[in-house]
């Protein structure tokens, strides 16, 4: 029995291991975020008053940092190894193996140290860590940690896909292992903007070193890397949309042209955007900011291809299946299934969130918006339910696939409560951030009625609804905390690795596809168009230096 469990693991249990410990720190991060979280949705409805010594901005920032930074970078290189090392001949090579652990350690001391600090008081400087707020030196050094730590996994997958093409000449490339390629050279291509902005300006800047910044220079280098951050967590839902969604449902894969197309068209359009988060900020030209809205709307084309193809996929499936009627398909779709349940209502929930992104990044529109609550609650509905709930449908099969476990009925059931629970805390929640977005409520500030200000009065009830969402989202993050634990404990045996093959009738992919050099020439022409004059401008005629701030 053991020797068949064994064979059966769909890659290599070294592979199996350092994936395995990717996903174990992803969810300690997440449990660590989500405490941090609570108290502070809690601080913001006025229910409770922190003790001294610890401080509102200081839990936003664990929050976010936890959350939006360690979370998602670990669990995402954790299921993108597995890919690419399952779909690359079951193994990753030796050194990609090395390189893949030398990551893991460089990104697990860069999130110890950088949570000692925040944890200490001396980095709370919010996840959107630009200046002039200043944190200790250690913490940005931490940050360099952790980027460089992810750097290192990139190379590994990097290094497994060339051999297979080597050994595999003429052939297509595997599809998860051709997305992963893809997401890593965004990830790679966008920090290296903010690892300009920590080694040049911020770590001299906090040791001391020199007096002043430029905080202009250091907010776009900040977003230059913020927005296609979004990506980073968003691409590698896609690809289990893609590659797994069509497996779990008993169909097969739409278009591999169309899935490959969408992902290149986004390595295009993520990076040169960033000017959509300074819509507001008068030291950027109106023109450059007119040209990095339009580039920011031409994201919108793969995703909407996106949905034509998984829509596509569903309603084929189920007419094969024997579906009838308009939307006959629709009951065909395996809702007890959680490997399909979670991811599907990330999907539902992303077409508010996208429509809500549309209006972020529309120049006249996100004046009305822009530093309330509804941006806020529009990157809740975007990472924390889209990828957070793709990635927790991801969870239910790769450990137990990865560990030779079985997927009960059991943890189905128990997968299924946990996403109706989180979808429930997040309908609360980024529900009330909107509306009172939409009133006015600022985003990042404690609780306060502005001395009985009547518009602060107004927005309270909101508040509170909001802390009753983060609570509901609470218990959700503790039920799949324990769902994960559930997991490692199953009954030994057989889950599957559910990579879908590609229907008959699809169109063969291009080549072009796979001309490397061809893409990256036109991500670097694209980043060079829409900020090397700019850029040039801050460096040149620079704003008078800030020192720094330090206001908790």
């Amino acid at each position: 029995m053991e020797t068949n469990t064994k064979q059966a693991l769909p890659i290599d249990r070294r592979d199996a291991t350092l994936v395995l410990a990717h996903v174990l720190l992803a969810f300690v991060a997440l449990l660590l975020g989500g405490i941090a979280g609570v108290l502070q949705g809690l601080v913001r409805g006025g229910l409770i008053t922190l003790p001294s010594g610890i401080g509102y901005y200081q839990l936003l920032t664990a929050h976010g940092v936890l959350m939006a930074l360690i979370f998602t970078t670990y669990f995402i290189i954790g299921f993108m190894l597995s890919g690419v090392a399952k779909t690359t001949g079951g193994r990753l090579l030796p050194l990609s193996r090395k390189l893949g652990w030398i990551g893991y350690v460089l990104m697990t001391a860069g999130t110890v140290i950088g949570t000692i600090f925040i944890l200490l008081n001396k980095a709370t400087v919010l996840y959107t860590f630009y200046a002039p707020m200043q944190a200790s030196p250690w913490f940005y050094i931490a940050l360099v940690l952790v980027v460089a730590g992810s750097w290192m996994s990139g190379i590994a997958m990097f290094h497994n896909y060339r051999q297979w093409k080597k050994t595999n000449r003429g052939k297509l490339s595997p599809l998860f292992a051709f997305m992963a390629v893809v997401t890593m050279i965004m990830w790679m291509v966008a920090t290296v903007g903010v690892a300009l902005e920590i080694i040049l300006q911020l770590i001299p800047w906090s040791f001391g070193w020199v007096e002043r910044v430029n905080v202009m220079l250091s907010r776009t280098l900040f977003w230059f890397f913020g927005h296609p951050l979004v990506y980073f967590w968003l691409l590698p839902a896609y690809i289990c949309w893609y590659v797994v969604i069509p497996k779990v449902i008993g169909g097969k894969m739409f278009s591999d042209a169309l899935a490959r197309l969408s992902f290149l068209l986004f390595l295009l359009f993520s990076i040169p955007v960033g000017f959509h988060h300074q819509l507001m900020e008068p030291g950027i030209s109106d023109f450059w900011k007119y040209l990095q809205v339009v580039l920011t709307m031409m994201v919108v084309i793969p995703s909407l291809m996106t949905a034509f193809s998984l829509f596509a996929t569903f309603e084929r499936t189920g007419r094969e299946k024997g579906a009838r009627g308009l939307f006959g398909w629709f009951k065909m779709l395996p809702w007890k299934d959680v490997r399909f349940f979670a991811p599907f209502m990330g999907m539902l929930i992303f077409i508010p969130a996208g429509a809500g992104g549309i209006i972020n990044a529309s120049n006249q529109v996100n004046a009305v918006v822009h530093n309330t609550l509804w941006v806020t609650g529009h990157f809740h509905l975007t990472v924390a339910t889209t990828v957070a709930l793709t990635f927790f449908g991801i969870t239910y099969w790769l450990i137990p696939s990865i560990t030779g476990r079985t997927l009960t009925a059991r943890m189905h059931k128990l997968g299924i409560a946990q996403t109706i629970i989180w979808a429930v805390g997040m309908f609360f929640m980024s529900g009330s951030m909107h509306t009172a977005g939409l009133f006015g409520s600022p985003r990042r500030t404690a609780f306060t009625t502005y001395q009985d200000h009547p518009d602060a009065v107004f927005w309270m009830p909101y508040h509170v609804a909001m802390a009753v969402g983060g609570t509901i989202l609470f218990i959700g993050v503790v039920l799949m905390v324990y769902n994960v634990v559930a997991l490692l404990r199953a009954p030994k045996g057989y889950t599957e690795y559910p990579l879908a093959e590609v229907a008959e009738t699809a169109e063969q992919t291009p080549r072009l596809f796979e001309r490397w050099g061809v893409w990256i020439s036109l991500v670097v022409i694209l980043i060079l168009v829409a900020y090397s004059v700019p850029m040039m401008d801050m460096v040149n005629n620079p704003v008078p230096g800030s020192k720094p701030f330090v206001t908790w």
